[in-house]
């Protein structure tokens, strides 16, 4: 199933300078394991070996995947998905 991925401006460069791209998958990690093997790096600027680094907030359909299942949480044909770096600043 495909879903829609928005891509922040940091990580453009991995994708051609693409802002959304689709990827496939049923789960969260499925999607970002589908996304590294178009975009080799992307996964590595995402996740750490404990999950989703800690200054990376990865949104599904609007909600924090943190209050959902994480990255085991089910993604449907339509959904989206959005990766946002936080940002400093004050």
């Amino acid at each position: 199933m495909t879903i829609k991925v928005r891509i922040p401006t940091p990580l453009r460069t991995l994708t051609g300078g693409q802002d959304e791209v689709k990827a496939e998958g049923t789960t969260v990690r499925a999607v970002i394991d589908h996304l590294e093997a178009q975009y080799p790096g992307l996964k590595d600027r995402v996740c750490d070996e404990k999950g989703v680094r800690r200054f990376v907030n990865v949104f599904l359909n609007e909600e924090d995947i943190r209050f959902l299942d994480g990255l085991d949480s089910a993604v449907r044909a339509g959904d989206s998905v959005e990766i946002i770096p936080a940002i400093a600043g004050g």
